[in-house]
C-alpha cells in the first residue's frame, strides 16, 4: 500500500503524517488513529519507498521504524536529514540505550518503543507539529547566555561569532536551557517542555542531547562550563 490521499477534519488544509513501515497491522492501526485526529496519513513500506514520495508529498511530520527491508531506518533518517529539517520520530521495537542514542545521532526527534500508548504518540506527534510553527512576534529576536547567542528569527546560534550547526531538537534543548536563566532543569522538565511527554519519560534522550550541545559548545567538553550538571537534579546553563 502506498499511501492514503483522503483528507482529515481540516480538509486540504489538513497536516500529513509520513508512516515508513512494512508491518501492515500497525499501518492499519497508525492510519486508524491518525485520520481521527484530523491528519491526512502517507505510507510507505520501505526506506526506498518513502525517498521517492518525500518530494511529492512533503509530509509534516515522519514516524520511522528501525527495521525495514532494504534500506534500514537509520539510513532513512540521514538522508532525509541532508535535505530535510522535518520532524522525525522513530518508532521501533528496539529499545535498549543503543539504539535509542542511534535513532537521536542519525537525526531523529524523538523515539517511541512498541508497543506503544496510541494517545502518548498522538501527543508527541502534536508537539512536533508545535515546534515547527514560526516563533510569536512578542518573543525575543535572541536569547544570549555568556559566550553563546540563540537567534530565533533565523534559528542560528553563534559563539564567539562562529555560528554552530545544530539540529532542531538540539536548538529546542539549548532554547530550554538558556531560557531557564540559570535555573536547574531536571530531565523530566525537558522532556515535557521539547518532547511534550505527558509523565515520566525515557531520561537517556535528555542525557544524550546534552552529551551532544557539550561536544559542540564546550571547549572541553569532558569539563563542561557552560552546560552543568547537578547531580541528582539535573542541568543548568552558566552565564
Amino acid at each position: 500500500m502506498r499511501r492514503r490521499a483522503e483528507s482529515g477534519f481540516n480538509g486540504a488544509m489538513s497536516r500529513a503524517v509520513m508512516m515508513v513501515e512494512d508491518d501492515e497491522a500497525i499501518r492499519l492501526v497508525l492510519r486508524a488513529n491518525l485520520e481521527d485526529e484530523g491528519y491526512r496519513t502517507v505510507e510507505a513500506e520501505t526506506a526506498e519507498e518513502a525517498l521517492l514520495m518525500l518530494v511529492d508529498e512533503q509530509p509534516d511530520v515522519i514516524l520511522v521504524d528501525m527495521r525495514l527491508p532494504g534500506i534500514q531506518g537509520l539510513d532513512l533518517i540521514r538522508s532525509i536529514r541532508g535535505t530535510s529539517q522535518v520532524p522525525i520520530l522513530v518508532v521501533s521495537a528496539q529499545g535498549d540505550s543503543h539504539d535509542i542514542v542511534a535513532g537521536l545521532e542519525a537525526g531523529a526527534d524523538d523515539y517511541v518503543t512498541k508497543p506503544f500508548v496510541t494517545k502518548e504518540l498522538m501527543a508527541r506527534i502534536r508537539t512536533q507539529l508545535r515546534r515547527v510553527a514560526p516563533v510569536e512576534e512578542e518573543e525575543p529576536a535572541a536569547l544570549v547566555c555568556g559566550p553563546i547567542e540563540m537567534r530565533l528569527d533565523t534559528y542560528e546560534v553563534v559563539k564567539h561569532d562562529i555560528e554552530i550547526p545544530l539540529s532542531r531538537i538540539e536548538f529546542y534543548v539549548l532554547y530550554e536551557l538558556i531560557a531557564a536563566r540559570g535555573r536547574v532543569l531536571s530531565r523530566d522538565q525537558l522532556l515535557r517542555k521539547v518532547w511534550g511527554y505527558g509523565n515520566a519519560g525515557d531520561g537517556r534522550i535528555v542525557d544524550n542531547l546534552v552529551y551532544r550541545l557539550r561536544t559542540k559548545l564546550e571547549d572541553d567538553p569532558a569539563n563542561p562550563r557552560l552546560i552543568l550538571t547537578v547531580r541528582g537534579f539535573g542541568y543548568r546553563m552558566r552565564g
